[in-house]
């Protein structure tokens, strides 16, 4: 049983909640006091370096997620159609766990490679992937503001892959997009707060991508949204410590001499 059971379908949540979500908790996250003493970046830094306004932002962001929407609408009316054998039966939890790291692992692996080709190609970098980077100082409701094109094979791909490939059902992939969502968001928020569990269990964590978003990082970490694996096996990862400034905050420096480790 699920709080949605008999008010709306698996296939409308797991369109519509990552998206409801996605604006609920990077809300909190723009709606926080400055909390100068937890952040990544300075105000000034955030006003200075980035390229692009808020309201830029938030209409760049719903445009991915109508696309993203449409897919994932599609994606599950033809799944629906293929099981005729009535209700779905959900699988045992351990089952569910097992598809949802299945899950986890295909979407960080697809994005690690593509990603990483959207930098290696010039012309992808200029005419994509470089809306992304516009912001320099990253915020949690920015962490989806990229070029079309970029949401849609980047996120809405994965996503799909990460569904089908997994296997997984319909109502457990209402928790794995919504999962991804918070995570991205975090990942993006700028701020190292005390107790952050996604900074507690993952690597690939808010400092670890404010190293990507850098210049002197640009070409390193790559992987997203959970976890670094294919940074250490293909040697992109770059490496950092978490220094407190004097003016409050902290800054992620990499590590001197990571080159020669």
């Amino acid at each position: 049983m699920v709080f949605w059971e008999g008010y709306v379908s698996d296939e409308t949540m797991g369109t519509f909640a990552p998206i409801v979500l996605y604006w609920i908790y990077g809300g909190v996250y723009q709606l926080l006091p400055p909390l100068d003493r937890f952040r990544l970046h300075t105000r000034q830094e955030e006003a200075q370096k980035n390229l692009v306004t808020l309201p830029c932002v938030v209409r760049g962001v719903l445009l991915q997620q109508f696309f993203q929407a449409t897919v994932a609408q599609l994606l599950f009316l033809i799944t629906s159609k293929t099981n005729l054998g009535g209700p779905t039966t959900q699988p045992p939890i351990l089952i569910q766990l097992i598809q949802f790291l299945v899950a986890m692992f295909v979407m960080d692996t697809w994005q690690y490679f593509v990603h990483r080709y959207m930098h290696q190609n010039k012309f992808l970098y200029r005419h994509i992937h470089s809306k992304h980077h516009s912001l320099i100082v990253p915020y949690a409701i920015g962490a989806l503001y990229n070029h079309p094109l970029e949401g849609l094979l980047l996120d809405t791909v994965g996503g799909v892959l990460s569904f089908l490939v997994s296997g997984m059902t319909a109502r457990t992939a209402v928790f794995f997009f919504c999962f991804a969502v918070i995570k991205t968001v975090d990942d993006h928020c700028g701020l190292w707060l005390p107790g952050n569990i996604f900074h507690l269990f993952f690597q690939n964590n808010t400092a670890y991508h404010d190293i990507h978003h850098q210049l002197q990082g640009l070409k390193y970490n790559y992987s997203q949204p959970f976890f670094s694996i294919w940074d250490h096996i293909l040697g992109t990862h770059m490496p950092y410590n978490l220094v407190k400034r004097e003016e409050g905050g902290f800054e992620a420096r990499p590590v001197k001499g990571w080159k020669e480790e």
